[in-house]
This record gives C-alpha cells, structure tokens and sequence, in this order.
C-alpha cells in the first residue's frame, strides 16, 4: 500500500542560503572580533608578564621550538621572507576561499562549517580580552628572539612594527597572540580540506596548511607554541559548540516567523468589512461588480426582491 503524506505533515526544506545574507554576516563577526581586538589592548607590563610566564611553562615542559625555528628563519632569508610573506598574507586569502568553495560546491556543509569557525573566532576574542600576551618578538632581545617582520620589512607590505600595512601598526593590537588564531584558522581550513576535497592534493594541502602555519607563527617569533595550542584548543570549543549555536539560532528564526505570520493575519480579520447584525460579506460580494458580470454571462438572477429592485415583482412559487 502506497504511503501518502497527511496534508501539512510533510518536512520543510532547509532554506537556502543566499550570497547576499552571508556575506554582510561574515563581515560582521570579522568586524567584530578586529574591532575587539583593538579594544583589548590591555596593559603592556600585564602583557608583558603573560609572555614571560608562558616561557617558563615551556621550559618546565622541555618546550623549545621557537628559539631554533627563529634562529633559522633569521640566518635564511630564503626561508625568512616567505614565512613572513605567509603569515601576513595567507590567512586573508585562505580562509575566505576555503568559506567561498564550501558556499558554492558543498552547500550542505557550508552551514555548519561557518558555524564552527564563527564560534572559534569569537572564543579566540574572549581569550585577547582576558589574557593579552606579548608575543615573543616584542620581548626584550636578552630573551634571544629577533622580530623577522621588521628584519625583512623591506621586502613586504607590513611595517616594522607589526603584519599590518605600513604606517597602520597602531591600528592593530600586538599583544593579541593567546590563543594563535592563525593557527585555528588554519586548522578550520585544512580539516575542511581534508573532510570534503575529495582528491589527494586537496587532503595533502589539509595536512601541510596547518602544519606549516604552526611553524610559521613560531619561525617568525610571533606566537610561543602554546599559542599555536591554544589556538588548536579553541578551535576545538568551537566545534563543540556549533550545533548548540545552529539550534539557538533556528529557535530564534522560528520565533521570530511566527510572530510575523501572526501579524498580518490579525491586521486582516481587524479590516474585514461587517455589514448588519455582525456578518461579514462573502468574499466574492467583495468583487465589484461582480453581479453584471454572472448576469451578463447568462446566470440566473437572484431570487430576492431585495436583489433584484424594489419595484421587480416577486418570483411564483
């Protein structure tokens, strides 16, 4: 017996997502976490402190990746400037072209996808506000790292002073290092490669982009390893906590269409027209007129001398 779906039972489609919804989103909470993260700019002596204790952390855990990295990209040119390269560039370019291909070829995932990095990034917020952190370029040279973004300034678009554009360092705050969200970044990208790209050089460009960028952070004296960790960490909050912020989301929607649809309902039954005794006219009296159109079409008259004129004789019965 063939099954038949009860009128008004049947599941809803999932909407789809529109370009021009995305976009102002993802531009928002963008904007958001620049904006917080020149608001957090916390006490430099604070920050300071912060730094130097996660150095002694990583000593008590025989921790020790960044002073050789850093020696390395600083002797090496060849390997120095490319790194810087990709540390001020990549994560802007990356990150939005990963979102882009999810958006147009894996439209199914894209929603959960922007969920989780959305999520990440406004944790990692949370974590620049609380826990400013000088990164280990700006520490005193007695602590052995030297600032590669400046030594190889010539080279780039940044400035000495920090991975923004030349004369814009004071528009961005240096001491956003705890947690590295270019490496939770990063690591966003290379799982979504590695889930839906589908060929072996998408999986492998999962593995490398997260793995050179945790080098490239610590290379370039811009994050301990901690951070790259943290920044991992983060990410995986975040992905814990996307379906929690989809339902959120879908409640709120919900909500917020019912109480829609409920207004213009009301609005039409308050201007409906009432004629005597409290009755309401059919809705095709409404119509003007509608009567010489069914008489002239060869429609039996009404039967109502009302209808029909006070001086028409009424119908023999």
């Amino acid at each position: 017996m063939p099954h038949t779906e009860t009128p008004g039972t049947e599941a809803a489609p999932a909407p789809r997502l529109r370009w021009w919804t995305e976009l102002p989103l993802i531009l928002l909470v963008y904007a958001c976490y620049t904006a917080g993260r020149l608001l957090a700019r916390g006490d430099v002596s604070t920050a300071v402190d912060h730094g130097l204790a996660i150095l002694r952390i990583e000593k008590a855990l025989y921790l020790n990746a960044e002073h050789p990295l850093n020696r390395l990209f600083t002797r090496e040119p060849w390997i120095g400037i490319p790194a810087d390269f990709w540390y001020a560039s990549l994560h802007y370019v990356v990150t939005p072209v990963v979102l882009v291909w999810l958006f147009r070829s894996r439209a199914v995932r894209y929603r959960a996808a922007r969920t989780w990095l959305m999520t990440s990034t406004l944790i990692g917020l949370i974590g620049f506000t609380l826990l400013p952190t000088c990164p280990p370029r700006l520490l005193d040279p007695g602590h052995g790292f030297v600032d590669t973004m400046a030594q190889y300034s010539s080279y780039g678009w940044w400035g000495g002073a920090a991975s923004a554009p030349r004369g814009m360092g004071g528009m961005t705050n240096q001491y956003a290092a705890m947690p590295s969200l270019h490496v939770g970044w990063a690591l966003w990208c290379g799982v979504m490669l590695w889930r839906h790209g589908g060929t072996r050089l998408m999986k492998a460009a999962g593995v490398a982009y997260p793995l050179i960028t945790t080098i490239v952070v610590m290379g370039t004296a811009n994050h301990y390893f901690l951070d790259a960790a943290a920044g991992a960490v983060v990410m995986g909050a975040g992905l814990l906590l996307a379906p929690v912020v989809m339902r959120t989301a879908d409640r709120v929607k919900a909500r917020f269409a019912t109480v829609a649809a409920a207004v213009p309902a009301d609005s039409s039954a308050a201007g409906s027209p009432i004629v005597s005794a409290g009755c309401q006219t059919s809705a095709g009296e409404r119509i003007p007129r509608q009567r010489e159109s069914r008489l002239a079409a060869g429609a039996e008259p009404s039967a109502s001398p009302k209808d029909a004129g006070d001086g028409a004789p009424a119908p023999a019965r």
